[in-house]
């Protein structure tokens, strides 16, 4: 079958013969008149610009890796919903010892792409793998508690923890189960999902065949191709020009009344992308929480999210989003008054202002957010330094060398407020009631009991002005007229698409 993308491309070329390409098009798709119903051979042509560093989440793919491969290339032993649920996937069944540490889980029926069988050692094998030392996979300081993983045999696998964790099957729902007998996963993969690997291509796209030995129910459409753009505008020219079908986020809202006619749907969600003016809280003046809480007020974030987009999106006033169990409206804890915030840096021995730099990504929004705050700060006499660097600079000097006083930086991931009881991660916040809280809500003995305790983390780094929660994004999705079942929220980059399909 000849692809809308390869057919899109060859009538750019080929204007002259538009009426054959026309023809040989209904040949191709199959679906004879739009009354036909859904076309489960249809091709989905997915348009990002999220694309991954490389393919491997343990090795720093990033939430481009996340975006293209759980879920559908790779499974775990649970499944995190839309709706941030956790539900059975690899998992059959799960038995808990009465003491919470070790968990028995037996395996369905299911294999690799290669043909090779899901077995328990490849669950011992993904599991150690995701903790070890040469792992920087994003949930693995969460999943430490793992302590032994045992193959009772070939369908059930035993994990002994160090300590309880409450989170622990949430946690799993982001590990892969990936074959031993792979080898590098960097630019390969071979997953139990209902998409095999089909092309790679750096710096181009990222194509999904249909797993056609797929232990579960078949995807709703004949394959997915993810193609990435540089920039937002290239993006949208790419779905008004028919080049892809729908693009999994908008970064540039100014653009969004192209696509308010009936030819494209508007599909907002919420996200659990935050993004911050992050302080390294190591580092004078932003160890001192009068000169934190003096920034944040100096910062007029509502008009800050009116200039970025439109309106859309959400203050907040804590690393938690409204979609987690231990939300709380702080967007007003740390109000937007430049009087306040000159009276507290003179409390802190700052009257006459100070200067900092803030590192700030080239990707994204993040410059035109640091000129924002260059412009506010300077109304209170303080003076913002704006260096701009790249994602993997970024990652040096800032992630792991901790060389920095400031940056700027959107956090993707569901439920990461417990960095900040991680006083070497890379903003340096170091609370000893926060890291106790933490702890303890970890080894809760309910629900109820471990949202009491992360609620008053929230409150407390909040009340300490630990970063600036600039706002929350929207979820923004686009998708052309006749494309359905494209997912609506945006947790963690979570991006399912086996049930998306053409009518």
């Amino acid at each position: 079958m000849i692809s809308r993308h390869r057919r899109s491309r060859l009538a750019a070329t080929l204007a002259a013969t538009t009426a054959s390409l026309l023809v040989l098009a209904g040949c191709a798709s199959g679906s004879g008149s739009s009354d036909a119903g859904p076309d489960a051979n249809a091709e989905i042509i997915v348009g990002s610009q999220n694309e991954p560093t490389n393919l491997d989440q343990i090795f720093g793919g990033s939430s481009g890796v996340t975006e293209v491969f759980t879920g559908n290339v790779y499974e775990g032993l649970f499944r995190i919903t839309d709706d941030a649920e956790v539900e059975p996937l690899l998992a059959k069944e799960t038995e808990v010892s009465d003491d919470g540490l070790t968990y028995t889980f037996t395996l369905e029926d299911a294999t690799f792409h290669s043909g090779d069988p899901l077995t328990a050692e490849a669950v011992k094998y993904s599991l150690e793998r995701f903790i070890g030392d040469d792992s920087i996979a994003a949930r693995k300081s969460q999943l430490s508690v793992i302590d032994t993983v045992t193959a009772v045999d070939d369908t059930t696998v035993e994990v002994q923890l160090s300590a309880k964790s409450i989170s622990f099957t949430y946690n799993l729902g982001y590990v892969w189960i990936v074959n031993p007998e792979a080898g590098d996963l960097t630019a390969a993969a071979d997953g139990t999902g209902p998409y095999a690997l089909g092309d790679y291509r750096k710096g181009d796209s990222i194509t999904l065949d249909v797993n056609e030995d797929y232990w579960g129910d078949a995807p709703a459409n004949g394959g997915v191709v993810y193609q990435y753009y540089a920039d937002p505008t290239a993006l949208n020219n790419a779905l008004i020009t028919g080049a892809v079908d729908l693009v999994t986020s908008q970064s540039n809202p100014d653009s969004l009344s192209e696509f308010e006619s009936g030819d494209y749907e508007i599909i907002e969600g919420t996200s659990t992308t935050k993004e911050l003016l992050a302080f390294n809280d190591r580092v004078a003046p932003f160890d001192d929480v009068n000169v934190r809480k003096a920034v944040y007020s100096a910062i007029d974030r509502e008009q800050l999210l009116d200039a970025i987009w439109d309106g859309r999106g959400q203050l907040i006033g804590s690393m938690v989003p409204p979609s987690e169990p231990w939300y709380l409206d702080l967007a007003d804890n740390n109000p937007y008054d430049p009087e306040l915030a000159a009276d507290l840096l003179a409390e802190a021995g700052y009257a006459d202002g100070f200067e900092f730099t803030i590192d700030t990504p080239e990707s994204g929004v993040h410059s035109t957010v640091a000129e924002f705050l260059q412009t506010e700060l300077a109304k209170i006499g303080v003076t913002v330094d704006i260096n701009i660097i790249t994602d993997d600079q970024w990652y040096e000097k800032v992630y792991t060398d901790h060389d920095f006083e400031a940056t700027l930086q959107g956090h993707v991931n569901d439920r990461d407020i417990n960095f900040y009881g991680d006083s070497d991660f890379y903003w340096g916040y170091d609370d000893a009631d926060v890291q106790t809280w933490l702890a303890d809500a970890e080894q809760a003995d309910s629900v109820e009991q471990q949202t009491e305790l992360i609620t008053r983390v929230n409150q407390k780094i909040s009340d300490d002005a630990a970063s600036v929660w600039l706002y929350l994004n929207p979820q923004l999705r686009i998708a052309r007229d006749g494309i359905t079942g494209v997912p609506e929220n945006g947790l963690n980059s979570l991006f399912y698409v086996y049930g998306i399909q053409e009518a």
